[in-house]
């Protein structure tokens, strides 16, 4: 397959959804990571999106679920991370991905792990970004915060770190998951102000499990706007009503920023191509291809 890269896409249609999926940590059976995949695909994102767990624990299956992505005929994503992975680990891994077709790596720096020690030969994104650059043949992408990394000392700073993936050859940016549209509003403004112009793919994750979602906001410091809230509390104690309420409430987010003129949009599937599905086809008039 001669997959597409994530900029040929963005420039190629006027509207796309993409979706992500997370593989099984190493060691661990793919078979239901495949049949995610298959039953994903058939939804017709423009791509998929494959995690890389905190200091690469699915570095291994990252590989193999992007290249079981290609297969169903989807453009693949995989991301790489800087954390535990020496110069060669990370050369090995391109190396795998240029064999099996796959153009479109999201290098990341990964999570720094208990005890706050950092290994591995890149310390930052950007530094991977240089590397990867210099290899040549892939498009590559990075992460950013609507409200700034939790480690960055101030926005202003977490906007230059930004500028410098950039400058490193970051084609695109995907962002965090946020719940409240003006916060990505703001932060597109500040970050055109700051020189960067390279596409920014807001990312949507439906809230559908209170406790997981409770997790996950803790980690990444998303703040909850309060309509959000109100629905949390109305339906946390009603499984069907809050995956309901959480579908809805995704569908509005990616109403609202299209309406706003964001026409690409990344979906944190959270391996629910079920969910991932019922967002999309409350969108089929908006991306035709959903």
């Amino acid at each position: 397959m001669n997959a597409k890269t994530i900029t040929q896409i963005i420039e190629s249609s006027q509207g796309s959804l993409s979706c992500e999926l997370f593989p099984p940590k190493a060691g661990q059976p793919l078979d239901d990571a495949f049949a995610v995949v298959e039953a994903t695909a058939k939804l017709k994102p423009a791509f998929i999106s494959i995690t890389n767990g905190a200091s690469g624990s699915t570095g291994s299956h990252t590989v193999e679920v992007a290249e079981a992505t290609q297969r169903c005929g989807i453009p693949a994503l995989a991301h790489l991370v800087c954390m535990g992975n020496s110069r060669a680990d990370i050369d090995d891994t391109l190396g795998r991905l240029e064999k099996a077709g796959i153009r479109n790596v999201l290098a990341l720096r990964g999570d720094v792990p208990p005890g706050g020690v950092q290994t591995g030969d890149f310390r930052y994104a950007n530094q991977l970004m240089c590397h990867i650059e210099a290899r040549g043949g892939f498009c590559v992408g990075g992460a950013c915060y609507p409200e700034a990394h939790p480690e960055a000392p101030s926005i202003d700073s977490d906007l230059d770190a930004l500028k410098r993936k950039a400058d490193s050859g970051c084609a695109f940016l995907t962002t965090q998951m946020f719940f409240d549209n003006s916060v990505l509003y703001s932060f597109a403004s500040r970050l055109l102000k700051k020189g960067v112009t390279i596409p920014v793919l807001p990312a949507i994750m439906p809230v559908t499990n209170v406790k997981q979602f409770g997790r996950i906001v803790k980690l990444s410091g998303t703040s909850i706007p309060p309509r959000l809230r109100v629905i949390l509390d109305k339906f946390q104690d009603n499984p069907e009503a809050m995956l309901q309420a959480g579908i809805a409430y995704a569908t509005w987010q990616i109403l609202d920023l299209v309406a706003n003129g964001i026409t690409h949009v990344h979906l944190y599937a959270m391996n629910r191509p079920d969910i991932a599905g019922r967002i999309m086809a409350n969108l089929s008039e908006l991306f035709p291809c959903a």
